[in-house]
């Protein structure tokens, strides 16, 4: 076993961070383990967590109906000195919270303004405008859209749509948060965009919150829509910066690997989203566009027919599921059979972008089998990302699949009889650049016929879902926790 790595002790962290037993990256005047959770640190107002103590057990006593509060906006340097309740903001700039119904309370206050000049504070003022020129010059051009139009969507009618106004600053702080990455890809090492990246994040996932728990609407779906969609892209971004974040890293050997169930969360909650508000937004010429501008999705529903590359994946699974709930039995042997049909798809489809149509579908039982740490959901998943390392040029995804592949792999005691459903995902991620022989990849890529790129298939699979959500009432998927005590290994 290889020795640990020493590092270096955090000595002055903030109270927060030592209770946690996490190390603090000492960042003033608030770390970057508090800005991406959205709380107070004690650097910026070392009296605020006795404060929330207080503001807290006070409003535990008084009984009311809670009063909405303003959208927030961020303020990197000033912290509010008054009591305030503990805010709602995700534990993760990759998560979206609960919907609730009242607004959650942000920790960031307005932009300061001084009383005496009446002015701006000019660092924040150059910090937005920097992230949105690169936004709008670079960034929203990497959005892996396969149409000019979608690049002209992200590029021009996302930022009009976000500077309109009508309290939608949640979708403004989201083309912040993708842009404060990206140039974080860009420049590891910058503390404002670190401190920016959290930041924005929590607050467009705060503001976007409670516009959901408030109700979506013909004034918002659209905003909402392109809010889901930029934060499926934080939710994939920030897994590349999980161990300058002070969490563990993927493959490392000193710790335990945690799939990334939020990637299915966000991606699937953008599918939510559309289907709550289809009734409003597939009359939307920039929501059609979006949509348009995804491969066609049509899918060999036999999973196990002579061609499919990834069959032997549901090997055995009749003999695994005798002894499963029968009240699951049914949604488990679907769950395992669509998600190898969407492989099956996504591996022979010359678009390589079509992979991430894998976490947008699924079903939420087969996201409940990873989170119970099934093998074959595991195996299954490891393919998965593996698919996306025709993908390791893209800013966002560049080296997923090595670290994603190799972490789920970490999970298989030596000499699981998994291990041989797991060769093609290994040799595919530990493979130099993104191009990919095709004796390797293993199939011939299929571009679509003419006739076949619409997006009919696509289109129908939305209206499908929406109506079984209509029929059945359910809410939007709620975000879990990754703080999960990790199960033992797969057999």
């Amino acid at each position: 076993m290889p020795p640990r790595r020493s590092h270096k002790k955090s000595r002055a962290g903030c109270r927060r961070c030592k209770n946690r037993k996490i190390k603090c990256d000492e960042v003033h005047p608030r770390c970057g383990n508090c800005a991406k959770h959205g709380v107070p640190c004690d650097f910026s107002n070392p009296d605020v967590l006795e404060e929330l103590a207080i503001s807290t057990n006070t409003s535990t006593e008084s009984v009311g109906a809670p009063t909405p509060s303003p959208a927030p906006t961020v303020n990197f340097n000033s912290a509010p000195r008054t009591p305030l309740p503990r805010p709602r903001a995700p534990s993760s700039p990759a998560r979206a919270p609960r919907p609730n119904p009242s607004p959650p309370t942000s920790v960031y206050s307005q932009p300061s303004i001084s009383s005496s000049t009446n002015t701006i504070d000019h660092g924040e003022r150059m910090l937005e405008l920097r992230l949105m020129h690169h936004y709008t010059n670079v960034t929203s051009k990497t959005l892996l859209t396969n149409s000019p139009a979608a690049e002209d969507i992200w590029q021009r009618a996302v930022p009009q749509m976000a500077f309109s106004g009508n309290g939608k600053t949640y979708l403004a702080d989201a083309i912040l948060s993708v842009a404060a990455l990206h140039l974080r890809s860009m420049s590891p090492n910058d503390k404002a965009l670190v401190r920016a990246s959290h930041a924005y994040s929590a607050s467009s996932l705060s503001a976007f919150g409670a516009s959901l728990g408030s109700g979506i609407t013909p004034d918002n779906a659209e905003a909402l829509f392109l809010t889901a969609t930029l934060i499926a892209f934080q939710a994939s971004a920030s897994r590349i910066f999980v161990k300058d974040d002070g969490d563990s890293a993927p493959g490392d050997a000193t710790s335990r690997y945690v799939p990334p169930l939020s990637w299915f969360h966000a991606f699937q909650g953008v599918k939510t989203v559309v289907a709550n508000s289809w009734q409003w937004i597939h009359h939307s010429d920039i929501v059609k566009v979006v949509i348009d501008s995804q491969p066609g999705f049509q899918l060999n529903l036999n999973p196990r027919s002579p061609d499919s590359f990834f069959g032997h994946m549901l090997e055995g699974l009749n003999d695994e599921l005798m002894n499963e709930d029968p009240r699951l039995l049914s949604t488990t042997t679907q769950a395992y059979s669509h998600a190898v049909s969407v492989l099956n798809w996504a591996h022979k489809n010359y678009h390589a972008a079509a992979a991430l149509t894998f976490p947008a579908t699924v079903s939420k039982r087969y996201v409940d089998l990873v989170d119970a740490r099934r093998p074959r959901a595991l195996a299954i998943l490891a393919c998965f990302f593996a698919l996306l390392k025709r993908m390791d040029n893209v800013w966002w995804l560049q080296d997923v699949a090595r670290r994603e592949v190799m972490g789920l792999v970490s999970l298989f005691e030596p000499g699981s009889k998994w291990w041989r459903h797991l060769e093609w995902p290994i040799r595919i991620a530990l493979l130099d650049g993104s191009s990919i022989p095709q004796d390797i990849w293993g199939t011939e890529l299929e571009e679509q016929a003419p006739e076949q790129q619409t997006v009919g298939s696509m289109t129908q699979h939305i209206e499908i879902f929406a109506e079984m959500l209509h029929q059945h009432a359910q809410p939007p998927i709620p975000i879990a926790d990754e703080d999960l005590i990790v199960p033992d290994s797969p057999d």
